[in-house]
Parts: C-alpha cells; structure tokens; sequence
C-alpha cells in the first residue's frame, strides 16, 4: 500500500509569497505540492504555466510536484513542465487526441504520468492503459475552481478505481482533489484513495500572519486518514 499523502494545492495559496508559503506547508508535514493548471479553455480560469514550478525548484523546493494539467491540448506543454522540475503530470483524456501517447511523452520526459477523470468521466479509459499510468486522479468537484464543496457520489468512483489498482498489480497512486477537507476525508480515505489534494482548506487556515497555521490543519487530516485505516 502507498504511504498516504498530503498535497497542498497552490492554486489557494498567497502569490504574492508563494516560496514562503510553500515552505510553510512542507515544514508543517505536507508531501506534495500540487499544482492546478488552467487553460480559460479546457476549463474557465487561467492559473499557472511552467515557469512558476521552475522558480519554486530555484527557490530550494525538493518535495515532489504534482502538476495536474486542465489545459487543451496537452502535449505541447508536457515537456516544459518536466523540463521545469515536475515529478507527477497528470492530464484529462478527453484533452488528448492520442491518451497512450500523451502518457508516454510524460514518461519519456522522465515524470511519472496519470490520468484525470472529472465527477461524471467513466473509469473506461484506464482500460488499455494502466501498464503507462501511475497516478489516477480522480475530481470530487467540476474543474476550473478552488473551493467548491464534494461531491459525494465520486466515493463509488473511488472504490471502483481502486479495485482496477488492486486487479493491475501495479504501484499506482489514487489521488481525490476538490472539497477534500476533515470532515469527510476519512471516508473518502475508506473508499481508497491515499493522495490527498487539498487547497481552501488548508491555504484558507486562520492567523494569516502565522507561519506556523498549517501544523494543527494536516495534523487533523492525517488523524482522520490514520482512523479510516485503524478501521479498515
């Protein structure tokens, strides 16, 4: 089983120190930092581009990231991404004309590659392709924005994802992004995911002025995941 992961999506983080604030959740026991990136095409917002997952590898980040591309198409941005220090790059199937051989650029540029589904994507498209993914994302709310609330019915989707994993024999990452907050991330950590994307709810913590406003907020995420696998 994957050790389970906290990932902070900066896409609720303050810009204007974005290096500090990414530091801040690293020291406060995040793993991953994840990074939302939108076209104003594939979805309606426009967020970040390569050179922003560069300057935070200047900047002396060495945690993993994990850049989920909401853009179309997708193969012309793959390469700068890796180039830019990405560890993960996921992308939507229905944003690719050719789903195995966006995987394999992903893979070929030295990053490991998933694919997305968004609340009502069907899971079908992992069927000739689990040999080429390594993380599966799976979206609890329709992408282009930050602080929407989850959607429940994505908790079915999680188990049936995670019956794929367990029937491929593969070491593959099941990710949740979108309403993921204590509340309900023990269930969604029962229904099998073990990489958890969260934004508002971390980034939205109290005390802005206080570096140390992450620590109590991951903490009670991770208590609620460590309940989920004493029950299970």
């Amino acid at each position: 089983m994957n050790r389970d992961c906290i990932a902070p999506s900066i896409l609720s983080a303050d810009f204007a120190r974005l290096g500090e604030e990414v530091d801040n959740v690293l020291r406060a026991g995040a793993d991953i930092v994840h990074f939302d990136v939108m076209d104003n095409h594939y979805v309606p917002n426009l967020t970040i581009g390569p050179l922003v997952c560069e300057a935070l590898r200047k900047h002396g980040v060495t945690a993993p990231i994990d850049v989920h591309l909401m853009v179309k198409p997708v193969d012309r941005i793959i390469p700068d991404f890796a180039k830019a220090g990405a560890s993960y790059i996921t992308f939507h199937p229905e944003a690719s004309e050719h789903v195995d051989r966006s995987l394999q650029l992903i893979r070929d540029n030295g990053c490991k590659a998933g694919l997305v589904f968004n609340p009502a994507t069907p899971l079908s498209y992992l069927d000739y392709a689990m040999e080429k993914v390594d993380m599966i994302l799976l979206m609890s709310v329709n992408p282009g924005f930050g602080g929407q609330s989850f959607i429940s019915y994505v908790l079915n989707k999680l188990r049936a994802a995670k019956q794929r994993i367990e029937a491929s024999g593969r070491n593959i990452r099941l990710e949740i992004d979108g309403g993921v907050k204590a509340d309900n991330i023990r269930d969604i950590a029962a229904a099998g995911a073990d990489t958890f994307v969260a934004g508002s709810a971390i980034f939205g913590a109290a005390k802005a002025d206080d570096p140390n406003r992450y620590d109590s907020v991951i903490k009670a995420l991770r208590g609620e995941i460590a309940k989920a696998r004493q029950a299970g």
